[in-house]
């Protein structure tokens, strides 16, 4: 599938990022959630080069809906770790892109609490001062939950107080509406889908392959994870051409 008929077609890649900063030297496992800036940067700049444009969830939704068509890319980036706004917001902004961040609400200012144990790091998240800046830099702020944890071995009120809670809690403390919602590791089913929908979410990401249509579920949406390792021909087969979608 080239370019033009993915663009016709309607498929819109929706990005999975994490942290925009160099791998620690001593990290042994899931280095892959690292993306350096300067390929960040490469994939950005080839994005723009190429007429697209990068969207935040929210501004896309016309696109995911089937209401207009486009060259646009979608850039989520889970977590809401620090390196989002120090790496990757000066370069969005230097394209005119817009982003979404998915903020972990209890560990605002903090780090990533669900998995510094098992990585044996503690990456930095956004404070409420951050991510204050972030949306004010243009970019989206959506809900990652209140402490990720895995929504389907949640019983009913703990997911009521997971996925509400979490939009509750970052309305309270950033003053921005929250509409966008992202699967604490794309661990989901029917159950945890409707209680998304039911919070007042108007689209929400997994973390299952493809590029999205506007025939899919709102609130189980796929995306093109990002990794270190995806250099520039790899990033372009990934969000540019069917590669995903026939893995899907």
């Amino acid at each position: 599938m080239n370019q033009e008929t993915s663009r016709r077609t309607g498929n819109v890649p929706v990005l999975m990022y994490h942290n925009i900063a160099r791998a620690p030297r001593d990290l042994q496992v899931f280095r892959s959630l690292y993306v350096n800036p300067g390929t960040f940067a490469r994939q950005m700049w080839l994005l723009h080069r190429l007429g697209y444009t990068g969207l935040s969830m929210s501004a896309a939704m016309p696109y995911l809906r089937g209401e207009r068509q486009g060259r646009i890319v979608v850039i989520t980036l889970d977590d809401g770790y620090a390196d989002n706004l120090e790496a990757a917001l000066p370069i969005l902004s230097r394209y005119a892109f817009s982003a979404t961040v998915y903020v972990v609400s209890q560990s605002i200012g903090r780090y990533n609490e669900w998995d510094a144990a098992r990585l044996g790091i503690r990456k930095p998240t956004m404070t409420v001062e951050e991510l204050r800046r972030w949306h004010e830099g243009g970019m989206e702020i959506g809900a990652h939950t209140r402490t990720h944890p895995r929504l389907t071995s949640c019983n009913d009120n703990q997911l009521h107080n997971e996925i509400g809670g979490c939009k509750a809690d970052l309305e309270d403390r950033i003053g921005v509406a929250v509409t966008q919602f992202c699967y604490p590791y794309g661990n989901l089913d029917n159950r945890v889908a409707n209680v998304v929908r039911q919070a007042g979410y108007v689209a929400a990401t997994t973390t299952r392959r493809g590029r999205a249509t506007p025939d899919m579920d709102l609130w189980q949406l796929p995306r093109v994870q990002i990794a270190r390792h995806h250099f520039l021909p790899q990033f372009a087969m990934r969000v540019l051409t069917g590669y995903e979608d026939r893995r899907a």
